[in-house]
């Protein structure tokens, strides 16, 4: 005899990492809605990416939520600033958006408690990545105690849950993951800087990245990259 459905909201950006997240969730036993966030980002083919894993992973519950962060700029993703292609540096680069996973988590938290769910998956990764502070585990544990005293459902003593499944593994052990979950790494996008051709830059921090972690993994990876 089974018991009653588990949901979770799992924030869905189509990239690498929110595709295994999402993969492990359903693994996990939970019934998954997917959130994707439309923010006005350059790389908009990743929203596409998002649909098609969606599609692939079965999950029939995907919101796609318009939040036009181009108003407020700030972001070499969200205004008319180059994306660097020098590689990953010490400094938290230009391609971080503002606050950018606290406002898709508090969307996130919002859907889960009107859901009745209690749990929530992030795919950030603090390893193998570009230095974003809203990536970090602290921000992680800080965000999940947020979520007791601003819900009434945690103000009724219930508890969010925010699992982060990627937090400390490396690229190669994420692109291990989508092999281990029968996950075609080609579905998902991770370029910030598509090309008019529709190839990946190959040159950004996210490209860089997922090649660098694919290549050590032993993956081949059939993205078309420009360079």
């Amino acid at each position: 005899m089974t018991g009653p459905a588990k949901h979770a909201v799992v924030l869905l950006s189509g990239g690498l990492d929110s595709m295994v997240c999402a993969a492990i969730a359903q693994e996990a036993g939970y019934v998954v809605h997917a959130l994707t966030v439309d923010y006005g980002q350059r790389h908009r083919v990743e929203i596409e990416a998002s649909k098609a894993i969606a599609r692939h992973l079965d999950i029939n519950d995907h919101q796609v939520v318009p939040l036009d962060m181009r108003l407020f700029g700030g972001s070499a993703l969200t205004a008319d600033i180059e994306v660097p292609k020098e590689g990953v540096g010490e400094e938290i680069p230009v391609t971080y958006v503002p606050a950018r996973n606290l406002l898709f988590l508090s969307l996130a938290l919002s859907w889960a408690e009107a859901l009745g769910g209690r749990d929530i998956y992030i795919g950030v990764n603090a390893l193998d990545y570009s230095g974003y502070p809203d990536c970090r585990p602290e921000f992680i544990d800080g965000f999940e105690r947020l979520a007791q005293i601003a819900t009434k459902a945690g103000d009724q003593g219930e508890h969010f849950t925010l699992h982060a499944p990627l937090q400390h593994l490396t690229k190669a052990q994420i692109a291990a993951e989508a092999a281990r979950l029968g996950l075609d790494p080609a579905i998902s996008w991770s370029c910030y800087d598509p090309q008019p051709d529709g190839a990946a830059c190959g040159e950004c921090d996210s490209c860089r990245l997922r090649k660098a972690g694919m290549d050590e993994a032993g993956i081949e990876d059939t993205t078309h990259y420009a360079v």
